[in-house]
């Protein structure tokens, strides 16, 4: 059976201590306050492997994520009608697609980023990404920015 990834909503009392640490590591190299990794990861506490190992699953829930712009990275089978798909998904939230750049397939798979703006009339974004996720064909999805 498949992992279909799934996304929560968490109170801050609930996140364990690391993966606040981790989120405080990236706020600090985005803010530049810091050089390097290793100087984010020493100074909220935390080692590298952890940094690593949960830097690409948590991220800030911001309340005001409408009007902002998310960029999502996934691969996908190399079918006619996929990609249409995936954007009707995203047609029915509501969301505005900014940009699409797909590869050249290679052994049947391509990868495509696409930029979605999430409009204040936007439906729920983690079902829009969930929807994305469940269609056959989509082996890989995550969000990679958000502006």
């Amino acid at each position: 059976m498949v992992e279909k990834y799934q996304y929560f909503v968490l109170k801050k009392k609930a996140v364990p201590e690391v993966l606040l640490k981790v989120v405080e590591a990236k706020r600090l190299l985005e803010s530049d306050k810091v050089a390097s990794i290793q100087d984010a990861t020493d100074q909220v506490g935390i080692s590298r492997s952890s940094f690593y190992k949960y830097k690409d699953d948590i991220f800030p829930f911001h309340d005001n994520a409408r009007g902002r712009n998310i960029t999502v990275v996934m691969q996908m089978d190399d079918e006619p009608g996929l990609l249409s798909e995936v954007l009707g998904v995203i047609a029915v939230h509501k969301a505005n697609i900014l940009t699409i750049h797909q590869s050249i397939p290679i052994n049947g798979v391509a990868s495509v980023t696409l930029s979605v703006d999430i409009l204040p009339t936007t439906g729920d974004v983690s079902n829009m990404i969930e929807e994305i996720e469940e269609k056959e064909g989509i082996h890989y999805l995550k969000i990679i920015a958000r502006e």
